[in-house]
């Protein structure tokens, strides 16, 4: 009887040890499935998690509130450079479009340019005299009234001077 006991216990540890390897092949296989191992990296810092997703490159805080865990994704500057690349690509095209369309113009030209400046005013064409614009002169009636003028605003602030100056020395 003895043998048949040590067969019974030893194929009964095998079966236990083959049971356990399937079964902890089975609960690791549950736990983080092929697909999903090491999608996410966490990192701690002082208010809960940094979460990196390693498919998609998002990164999230997350932290701990009163009912649970939150994660929020960060501003991907990344995106953004990618819609403002998108934006001036468009843009380009856009203009090429136009330059396409529009007139050529080449680079070089036939005729020498003048050795003048362009900026200088020539002689006054025949038209151009008759548009001279003259200004006249104040007759002699227009400066004595603009002497007059001063004179009265020369008197009218002399006389304020002196108003204020026997104000202050009537207070002191």
């Amino acid at each position: 009887m003895r043998p048949a006991k040590s067969f019974t216990t030893s194929w009964c540890a095998a079966a236990i040890v083959a049971v356990t390897t399937v079964s902890g092949t089975l609960v690791a296989a549950q736990s983080a499935p092929d697909g999903e191992n090491g999608r996410y990296s966490m990192t701690p810092i002082p208010d809960g998690v940094l979460r990196l997703d390693t498919r998609t490159g998002t990164v999230s805080t997350c932290t701990r509130n009163g009912i649970g865990w939150a994660c929020y994704a960060l501003p991907d500057e990344r995106s953004a450079l990618d819609a403002e690349i998108g934006r001036l690509q468009a843009e380009l095209e856009t203009l090429k479009g136009q330059l396409a369309a529009g007139p050529t113009v080449s680079g070089k030209i036939d005729e020498a340019l003048p050795k003048s400046d362009s900026l200088k005013k020539g002689e006054p064409k025949a038209a151009e005299g008759d548009r001279k614009l003259e200004i006249p002169l104040p007759s002699d009636q227009d400066m004595d009234r603009m002497m007059s003028f001063l004179e009265k605003a020369w008197r009218r602030l002399i006389d304020m001077a002196n108003r204020v100056q026997k104000d202050v020395s009537g207070k002191i």
